[in-house]
């Protein structure tokens, strides 16, 4: 039997790679995705080609954006099951609005971590300023600049690794 004899019927059916191409990823994800169960080929060939649907990308645009949120992806598969499984709309909603919160809550962390770093970077940013008018050139395991010849304040961390 050739691929062509076991073809799904129908235009509305897309190969694998014309889906991929569609969607904008490639058949390794697409795959991927299979195997974790989160996106299911709409047909698949007595040759095992996998072939879906258009209404397919909704699905895999929807686990695209939960990703881009910072779900992880075992996470939107718990979330899709329960919306599959759930004959329980409010309890689905519950579940998709609890994921959401933490990943909120998981993203200010990562801000406030983020706001910090900058904070540093800009007291070593500052300190760099005072280091242009000095003429010590500390050698490694020698530093001179500790504390600052020129100001006697000590050097900001991400600063003293460098010198």
């Amino acid at each position: 039997m050739t691929e062509r004899d076991s073809l799904p019927p129908g235009p509305e059916f897309l190969k694998i790679g014309d889906f991929a191409r569609i969607a904008g990823t490639n058949l390794r994800t697409l795959r991927y995705y299979e195997e974790l169960g989160l996106l299911q080929p709409a047909h698949r060939s007595q040759g095992g080609f996998r072939y879906y649907r258009e209404t397919d990308l909704h699905r895999l645009n929807m686990i695209r954006d939960l990703q881009e949120l910072g779900l992880h992806l075992d996470r939107i598969r718990e979330l899709m099951a329960t919306r599959e499984n759930a004959a329980d709309r409010p309890l689905y909603l519950k579940r998709v609005r609890e994921a959401l919160a933490e990943q909120d809550r998981l993203l200010k962390e990562r801000i406030a971590a983020l706001e910090e770093q900058r904070t540093r970077l800009a007291a070593a940013t500052c300190k760099l300023t005072d280091c242009e008018g000095c003429r010590v050139m500390p050698a490694m395991g020698n530093n001179f600049c500790e504390p600052c010849v020129i100001t006697g304040e000590p050097l900001p961390a991400k600063v003293s690794a460098l010198f």
